[in-house]
């Protein structure tokens, strides 16, 4: 076993006195934890330190590791470029964890630098380090981003680094580098949303008691309005820990400025393979996404019939007979919405009826959300049973003119101008104003944010 501890750590650098210039006196408690974590890192003379951050580069769908001999950053963004750490990077171990998630399918590499520089997401810890003695001489590091990867893949990433550190006998330590919610407080930055708390409480139990089950399965919702910044760090360094017993310790959690701030130290033990979450989370999905099969109505039944045929054979699916008569007889404009681990996968729809009937609508519609929609590639096979469902069925479009016409909530809105559309649907996950759906309608649509438009409203009915 070469994983010798772990530690879950917030990167505010108002925590550094340089730039907090007696502001740090606040958060007193998670300076004193984040000592406290550095002397036991010292202590426990590890060669290298895994750092995840969130401010190192992130793409979509591929885990950055930083290449080269080491880097250097300073904290000069912050009005303290005296603040300076170099490191050097473990090249052996960051060739083969590269070679290793290729091997196991795990998208990730030293591909696509763009700033080789330091982020503040690593500089914080490595200042405490440096200030508890580290040997930067001695002690090697890898730097590794985050991406919109699913939580199964990133754990599975955190198995694979554990895996390589065992097979090259590496003595590593794990820092996963992330603040928590970001909107605790309506004075705060970025201001409050009731989901924020309960994002940093059920983080904070889920790491306390050392649920990596849990912390895998939080709702993406609730993620997503807290506006968290450190959850898939968390979930890499639970991969990491996969099948070892663990004794959490929560030393600290503030929310002083509006930002959550949690620090919790993880002890490790002994091999427990109950403790075997990948495996868990990979029957969770398979559970839940039969669950969502066996409660779906006609309407989602008939768009994952036709993307799942389109995928399968690269044909449009022949409309199935015994459907119901709203579908058969009616004409309307309907959107196919996909989504995959939380996130949007494909959304493709028309705003007025094209087809013969609704079902051919929603079939034509689910084969181009997932194989046209430009944003995104077309959904593959293994996709499958990852993919959920909405189908929105389209209202007669209502010609309005003020701001107090609208709800984000019950209309979606259509804005036109000089021959170009933009449409947004309504009740969108961070869409909470009509002032938010005319200024998205207008980016969709190649309409500056100055020009005049022409308002619609419609309603829709949604099917999950």
């Amino acid at each position: 076993m070469s994983i010798l501890g772990a530690a879950a750590v917030p990167h505010p650098p108002i925590i550094l006195p340089e730039i907090g210039r007696g502001e740090e006196s606040k958060i007193s408690a998670t300076t004193a934890a984040y000592e406290e974590v550095a002397r036991r890192i010292v202590a426990l003379d590890p060669e290298t330190i895994v750092i995840t951050s969130p401010h190192s580069i992130m793409y979509a769908d591929y885990i950055h590791i930083s290449p080269g001999e080491g880097a250097a950053g300073t904290m000069a963004q912050f009005r303290a470029p005296q603040v300076a750490i170099a490191v050097n990077y473990d090249v052996e171990f960051v060739q083969k964890l590269t070679s290793s998630a290729m091997a196991e399918g795990v998208a990730a590499g030293t591909l696509g630098e763009r700033n080789p520089s330091l982020d503040h997401g690593t500089m914080i810890p490595l200042r405490f380090l440096q200030k508890a003695g580290l040997d930067f001489d001695r002690v090697k590091f890898m730097r590794i981003g985050l991406s919109g990867l699913s939580a199964a893949d990133h754990y599975k990433f955190g198995q694979i680094i554990a895996h390589v550190s065992d097979e090259i006998g590496r003595k590593v330590f794990f820092i996963a580098s992330g603040d928590l919610a970001h909107k605790l407080k309506a004075d705060g930055p970025y201001g409050f949303v009731k989901e924020a708390p309960i994002f940093d409480e059920q983080v904070m139990n889920n790491l306390g008691g050392a649920d990596f089950f849990s912390l895998l399965t939080m709702d993406e919702k609730i993620c997503s309005r807290a506006a968290e910044c450190g959850l898939r760090s968390f979930w890499i360094m639970a991969g990491a820990l996969d099948k070892l017993a663990v004794d959490a310790e929560r030393l600290s959690y503030e929310g002083t400025f509006g930002v959550g701030y949690g620090i919790v130290y993880f002890n490790v033990g002994a091999e427990d393979d109950s403790r075997n979450f990948g495996t868990q989370l990979a029957r969770y999905k398979l559970d839940e996404a039969a669950k969502r099969k066996a409660n779906e109505d006609a309407f989602v039944k008939l768009a994952r019939y036709s993307l799942e045929t389109f995928v399968k054979t690269h044909k449009p699916a022949v409309l199935p007979d015994h459907l119901p008569d709203e579908l058969m007889n009616r004409r309307a404009g309907a959107f196919v919405s996909l989504h995959k681990d939380g996130n949007l996968r494909g959304c493709i729809g028309t705003i007025m009826a094209t087809q013969d009937n609704l079902a051919e609508e929603i079939i034509q519609n689910a084969i181009s959300a997932c194989s046209r929609d430009p944003r995104f590639d077309p959904v593959k096979l293994e996709e499958l049973d990852d993919i959920e469902y909405s189908v929105d069925v389209l209202g007669e479009p209502e010609r309005v003119f003020t701001l107090q016409d609208l709800d984000a909530r019950r209309y979606g809105v259509i804005l036109e101008n000089d021959g170009r559309r933009g449409l947004l649907l309504p009740d969108l996950e961070g869409v909470d104003t009509p002032e938010e759906q005319i200024a998205i309608a207008k980016r969709k649509a190649g309409i500056r944010p100055e020009e005049k438009v022409a308002l619609f409203r419609f309603e829709v009915v949604r099917h999950h």
